[in-house]
């Protein structure tokens, strides 16, 4: 049984990584998470929104992922869950007006059990009239609603603010995911053990967009140092991802995602300063493993006996580094052929989130494994959270 159990709070047309990213990040730590939508039961799905600024005079939208609920909202019990998560996005403006929606957010309020809530989701919290004396941060354009609601404003100077008040923790926008998701763990009365550990992540263009930041807030949540480099490319610049969804076609489909910053330079790489290599999948492995400087860096992770985890299309490039024979790994299943060529054992993905580790190597077949494969990760570098 899962140490601490918490409701996600979803509408159609929430921001895409502000329900996935602390949906998974919560599972990998341990946590059962329950998403639920009013009106809808365990198996429908809401559909998410890309909100990114571009330069405009507010962010941009596009569609999101599709994300799956596995709950239903009708039958709720607040005393069965430790801790409430709502993301922003626009799914706020309309649940803020229902009426359940409210009662369901005072009745964790009235217990004290922590509420999280970012950018855009602390309009309910303001509806239901929770904030009333409370120090709060969130999207900018919410702060007239707070004041007028009667919340201590937090000003965001950052899109990473993040705010603490007894059992509320709020913040900004996404960009605050790591100090948000930690502090709510630490509300929840967890710690972790073992976080001083540096990881790299090999990003390129169109890599899929949940499998780059779901496991890289991840491990920024518990502690780690992280870092994403792209070949020919500096710390600052961006890399656009590709959102691949599963939607009753015979493949996945694409839809164009967020832009993912980049924090470091990959020509400045000091591969024996890190612990770890992460490789997201999506379309950018096709040509990074064209790369030669890539392949050698995939090449010296693995043959050093540090941990690698590569998901979904990511092992084209240890398919292509030469560093598969005699293992045993799963992969999206449309690279089964690049992995069994390279002399791998397959490892048939069934269902599509099973993940494995085979000594240092952790492969995953598509983003709806983030929680297995995050977890795995953590047991090879020896982290730990544990709940009181």
């Amino acid at each position: 049984m899962a140490a601490k159990r918490v409701l996600l709070l979803c509408g159609d047309y929430m921001e895409d990584y502000e329900a996935m990213v602390p949906f998974q990040a919560l599972q990998a730590y341990g946590v059962a998470v329950d998403a639920a939508c009013p009106g809808k039961k365990a198996g429908d799905s809401c559909r998410t929104a890309v909100h990114q600024p571009i330069g405009h005079q507010t962010y941009a939208e596009s569609r999101g992922h599709n994300f799956s609920l596995n709950a239903s909202f009708d039958e709720i019990n607040v005393a069965e869950y430790d801790g409430l998560v709502i993301p922003g996005g626009r799914a706020p403006e309309y649940l803020a007006m229902d009426e359940k929606v409210l009662d369901l957010v005072r009745k964790f309020s009235d217990a004290k059990k922590p509420i999280a809530s970012v950018c855009h989701g602390q309009l309910i919290l303001a509806a239901a009239g929770v904030v009333q004396g409370r120090s709060c941060t969130a999207y900018p354009a919410v702060k007239p609603v707070l004041i007028a609601a009667g919340a201590n404003w937090v000003e965001a100077d950052t899109m990473a603010k993040c705010a603490v008040d007894g059992n509320l923790v709020t913040a900004a926008a996404y960009d605050g995911h790591p100090e948000f998701i930690s502090l709510f763990v630490k509300a929840l009365g967890g710690s972790v053990a073992g976080s001083n550990k540096r990881i790299l992540f090999l990003c390129g263009d169109y890599m899929e967009d949940y499998e780059v930041m779901v496991p890289f807030q991840s491990l920024q949540a518990l502690g780690c140092h992280v870092d994403a480099v792209c070949p020919d490319k500096g710390a600052g610049e961006k890399c656009p991802t590709a959102i691949h969804d599963f939607e009753g076609d015979q493949t996945y489909s694409e839809k164009p995602g967020h832009d993912f910053p980049l924090n470091a330079s990959f020509d400045s790489v000091d591969a024996s300063s890190y612990d770890a290599l992460v490789i997201p999948g999506g379309r950018a492995p096709e040509y990074l493993a064209l790369n030669n400087k890539v392949l050698a860096l995939a090449k010296g992770f693995m043959e050093s006996g540090k941990p690698v985890a590569s998901i979904c299309h990511g092992q084209q490039i240890l398919s292509a580094a030469g560093v598969l024979k005699g293992r045993k790994c799963t992969a999206y299943p449309a690279v089964k052929l690049n992995v069994v060529l390279a002399g791998a054992t397959w490892l048939e993905p069934d269902p599509i989130h099973r993940c494995y580790t085979d000594g240092n190597l952790v492969t995953g077949a598509a983003w709806p494994g983030h929680p297995e494969f995050v977890s795995q990760l953590m047991s090879l570098l020896g982290i730990k959270v544990s709940f009181a």
